[in-house]
């Protein structure tokens, strides 16, 4: 019912991911960032605990192999969870479970994985391993091609609903988070939402960091 795709950038230090599902929305409980460490993907029969818990274990410098391993551990219906965990340094690590949905597969890159279940066919997370290795410029930009790329390979076998795009780097907070929560065309509505949100993306994080130097707000009474 998902796939999705993450990667990070060593040269500016963002990490991020793109996601979609026929399920309502799904960037709400399947995609967790962290600025300075990585991103963890929870899908399939979703337990949200996973990300803030994968991260933890992320932060503390172990291999992505033996963090999934400890997930694997603690989480006593692991093989219903489909999981992705990738680090700053591009180390990844991928699980699907025996109870995974439908037709499953995952994909590992350069600096990237993906993965999806319910799939129209397993070589969708390889298509978009193929479009970030081989796109250039913002990473939420390159996410979100290879959410199209994706799609454009068979994507989900049914009706896709909703999507989301995140993104952290040198601020604590996501500098990109962007969600389509129920949609006929939810990667369309994600392309607009992006295409509108960055070019005032620098200004929201001036205003945090230095509001005194950030330009006029452009709404009514600011003058």
């Amino acid at each position: 019912m998902t796939f999705s795709v993450a990667g990070v950038c060593p040269d500016t230090g963002m990490v991020g991911c793109a996601i979609t599902s026929s399920s309502i929305c799904v960037a709400s409980r399947c995609t967790f960032v962290r600025s300075g460490i990585g991103v963890a993907l929870t899908q399939n029969v979703t337990n949200p605990d996973l990300g803030p818990l994968a991260l933890d274990l992320m932060s503390d410098k172990l291999p992505t192999a033996e963090v999934m391993q400890a997930l694997e551990t603690l989480d006593d219906n692991i093989q219903w969870r489909q999981l992705g965990l990738l680090n700053l340094a591009g180390d990844s690590a991928t699980f699907s479970g025996s109870e995974a949905l439908g037709l499953y597969a995952t994909a590992a890159g350069k600096n990237c994985i993906a993965m999806g279940n319910l799939l129209e066919n397993t070589a969708v997370p390889q298509a978009m391993i193929n479009s970030f290795e081989n796109s250039s410029g913002h990473l939420a930009e390159r996410l979100l091609q290879a959410l199209e790329a994706g799609l454009a390979a068979g994507g989900e076998l049914g009706p896709i609903q909703s999507a989301g795009l995140l993104v952290a780097a040198e601020p604590n907070w996501p500098i990109v988070n962007l969600r389509v929560d129920w949609h006929i065309e939810p990667i369309n509505e994600l392309r607009m939402i992006w295409g509108n949100y960055q070019p005032q993306m620098d200004a929201y994080i001036t205003r945090a960091k230095a509001p005194a130097n950030a330009d006029s707000y452009g709404v009514p009474g600011d003058e």
